[in-house]
Parts: C-alpha cells; sequence; structure tokens
C-alpha cells in the first residue's frame, strides 16, 4: 500500500480518470455533488468509517435532501473510495447506512381526463410551436428535455412514428475553480431512452401537413434552428395551465398523464414501458400501476367464479 492519501487528493485523481468515460452531464452531475456535499465534510480524511457515514446520512436528511439524493451521493462517495483502494491508495472498508422509515408516499400527479381534454382542444384551436409541443408530450409521454431537443427531421408523417433520440439540459459545469453553466445537446443517458414513439391519428393529422412545409433541421418548440431550453418551456407550460384554470401540475405530470391514460386503457405493462424509455418494466409498475377498487372487486370475483 502506498502512503494513504485524503479523500481531496483521490477524488483530483479520480476525476480525472472518470472523465474520459462518461457522458458530460454525468460528469458534471458527480462534480456538483462532489463540490457541494462530499468534500465539505470528508475531503480531508484519510479514513471513513460507517458511523461517520451514516452521521452524514442524518445530517443530509436534516437538511431537506431525499433518501434519492443523498444515496446518489454516497454511490459517488463509493466510487471515489473504490477507485483509491484499487490504486493503492486509500484502504476501502465497505459501509453501511441505514435510513428511517419513509412514512410518506407521494401519489404521483396527473391531469383529469376532463382537464387533459380540456388542455388539448386549447391547443387544437390556439395552434403556435410551443403549444404543439405541449400536445405531443401529452400523446406520446416524451420528456420536457426530449421535446425540447426534437427536430423535424425526427418526425417521420409518413409512417406516423415520432423518434427520440436526443435530449437537451442546462448543466452545471465546475472547471479550474470557476463555475458556469451551459446548454448542452446529447443523446439520452440510457439506451433504451432512444426509442420510437407511434402517433395518435389526431397528432398525425396536424403534423403531417406542417412536414411538408417546414424545415428539417429545426427544433420543433422554435421552428427554428435556435432550441428553447426545459428552463424557459417549463415557464410557458405554468402559464398556460393558470390561464385555463387547471390545477397546478408539473411539467413531467403531462409524462405521468399520459403514462396512467395508457394504464387505464389496457394497454399491456411492458409495451407503455417501453414506449416510455424506461430501463425495465419495474419502474413503469411501480409508478403507475395501483389497482382500483373495481378492478380489485373483479379480481377477487374472477378468483371465486373459477372455484366454482
Amino acid at each position: 500500500m502506498q502512503t494513504q492519501k485524503t479523500i481531496s487528493e483521490i477524488i483530483d485523481l479520480w476525476k480525472a480518470d472518470k472523465k474520459q468515460y462518461v457522458k458530460k452531464s454525468s460528469y458534471s452531475a458527480y462534480i456538483l455533488l462532489i463540490e457541494n456535499h462530499l468534500l465539505p465534510v470528508f475531503g480531508y480524511k484519510t479514513s471513513i468509517g460507517d458511523s461517520e457515514v451514516q452521521k452524514f446520512v442524518f445530517q443530509k436528511l436534516a437538511e431537506g435532501l431525499s433518501h434519492k439524493t443523498i444515496k446518489d451521493i454516497l454511490i459517488v462517495l463509493k466510487m471515489v473510495l473504490k477507485f483509491g483502494a484499487k490504486n493503492k491508495v486509500f484502504e476501502y472498508v465497505p459501509f453501511e447506512v441505514q435510513y428511517p422509515t419513509e412514512r410518506e408516499k407521494h401519489d404521483i400527479e396527473v391531469l383529469s381526463r376532463t382537464n387533459q381534454k380540456k388542455l388539448m382542444n386549447f391547443i387544437r384551436e390556439n395552434f403556435n410551436f410551443r403549444n404543439l409541443g405541449i400536445y405531443i408530450c401529452l400523446s406520446t409521454g416524451i420528456r420536457i428535455g426530449e421535446i425540447c431537443a426534437l427536430t423535424w427531421e425526427d418526425i417521420d408523417a409518413e409512417n406516423g412514428v415520432i423518434a427520440v433520440r436526443k435530449t437537451i439540459q442546462r448543466i452545471y459545469v465546475i472547471e479550474n475553480g470557476s463555475r458556469h453553466t451551459e446548454l448542452l445537446i446529447d443523446t439520452p443517458k440510457t439506451k433504451n431512452s432512444i426509442r420510437e414513439i407511434p402517433m395518435t391519428k389526431d397528432l398525425l393529422q396536424i403534423l403531417k401537413p406542417l412536414k411538408k412545409i417546414v424545415n428539417n433541421n429545426f427544433f420543433v418548440l422554435t421552428n427554428d434552428a435556435k432550441p428553447t431550453e426545459p428552463r424557459t418551456y417549463r415557464n410557458y407550460y405554468k402559464k398556460m395551465i393558470k390561464t385555463l384554470n387547471i390545477p397546478e401540475l408539473k411539467f413531467h405530470g403531462l409524462r405521468h398523464s399520459f403514462a396512467t391514460r395508457c394504464i387505464e386503457s389496457n394497454c399491456d405493462y411492458k409495451t407503455v414501458s417501453v414506449i416510455l424509455g424506461h430501463s425495465n418494466i419495474s419502474t413503469t409498475l411501480n409508478l403507475y400501476v395501483h389497482p382500483n377498487m373495481d378492478q380489485k372487486k373483479k379480481c377477487i370475483e374472477q378468483m371465486a367464479k373459477s372455484l366454482k
């Protein structure tokens, strides 16, 4: 074993190595977690024990961070420590932490059928390209970064398919002590997110005539060479639903609404999962498949009937 290095020194070595293998967006997310959370607490240390990591978890919970965010931070910490152990500059002993039981389970928020129809009818009657994007999201379940990155080239009106190949996001970059943000257009994070989604007849009816006159290289939301970034588009959407007196719903709720309507229409779960670009079907099941009382009664009746 070489001389033990501090966590801060190992992080510097890890960053130089990791940068070669991951997307710029992933790298910037790692660095942000390191700078904001790991370095202030662990940077000067040459060893870490269970009790210190457990104390860190409680501290971050007290600061209001979610279980998921804390787990993401610890994933980065483990990557750094394992890198140090692999290069014989740190003695890594796997740590175990516990989290308090999460008592509240928030239901996903979706548009009611009435409000979804209201929103879609308004867009049909008040057409512009930004409104069209919201209609596309409600008809396909694509994410805000994906709709902002969508170009006319991605829309195949002849075959009635939208290809999701890229996403756009503003990332926080920390380099050489300076901090700034960058707008980044890149492929989606996972291979499952690269997908083709069939269009509804109503959506195809809107897009088919447009495809004949638009520039294929332009972004759909702006019909221009310059895109709209997610934050700007999110604000536009908020104003729209406020104008329509629709209860406040996060933009991601449009995706939830699409998925919920699919499940309500008895679409098979695997197909819904593939359309949404989930990495596995369990994500879809955990989010959207919650049988109501009528479905439960029907199930019980079918079971009893089979015994007769």
